[in-house]
């Protein structure tokens, strides 16, 4: 039986990487089964309105980034404000990238976000020095995220680390497995997200 979580990517129609190691396997349901779960007509899909595809386009954001509505709307709404001065869909997708949660992800310490997120609560890691258990916190070029010397004797973190390919690690942060540390070097770049939501259906979900 699927799992939840599987049917949410096959709802939006794309995989969101929600069950860690399974979704990098080729026993991901998602590669057998991408239909939306249920019959839905051709007829019926064609009939989807602006507000549903605005709607849609929401959900898979927030799915992908494991953000509840309420900090999601916050987070747009913050957003924009700015609109005018920047360029609120690159803003956007800078804001929920800079997440430790998904820094922890991005590198590959955490094979979902939903993972990453647990391992942060947990209090496995140091933030410039100073233990932190916010996932939803967010980073800036100079920080430092370091696995705690405690924490790197776990079975979790000597089995997994030495997996991590650091061709995969975005270059807008670096990551030292001899030091178990991560330096964020620079704001990261829309196009480095790799993510495919129409972020100015969000923008105008929102600004309705």
């Amino acid at each position: 039986m699927l799992s939840n979580k599987c049917k949410i990517c096959r709802r939006v129609g794309e995989k969101l990487f929600l069950k860690g190691d399974k979704c990098f396997s080729p026993k991901c349901p998602f590669l057998k089964k991408p239909s939306p779960p249920g019959i839905v007509s051709k007829k019926r899909r064609e009939r989807i309105s602006e507000y549903g595809r605005e709607l849609k386009e929401a959900q898979k954001f927030k799915k992908m980034y494991g953000i509840q509505e309420k900090e999601f709307k916050r987070i747009v709404q913050g957003v924009l404000k700015k609109r005018g001065r920047e360029d609120v869909s690159d803003l956007l997708i800078r804001d929920t990238e800079k997440k430790l949660s998904n820094i922890i992800f991005r590198t590959g310490i955490s094979k979902s976000r939903r993972g990453a997120k647990q391992l942060i609560s947990h209090g496995h890691f140091l933030l410039n020095g100073k233990e932190v258990n916010i996932p939803s916190i967010k980073v800036k070029k100079g920080d430092e995220i370091r696995i705690k010397e405690k924490s790197q004797k776990n079975s979790y973190f000597k089995s997994n680390l030495p997996l991590i390919k650091e061709d995969n690690i975005p270059s807008w942060f670096s990551f030292e497995k001899e030091k178990f540390s991560i330096k964020v070097v620079r704001e990261p770049k829309i196009e480095e997200a790799g993510i495919k939501v129409d972020i100015p259906l969000i923008l105008s979900f929102y600004s309705r």
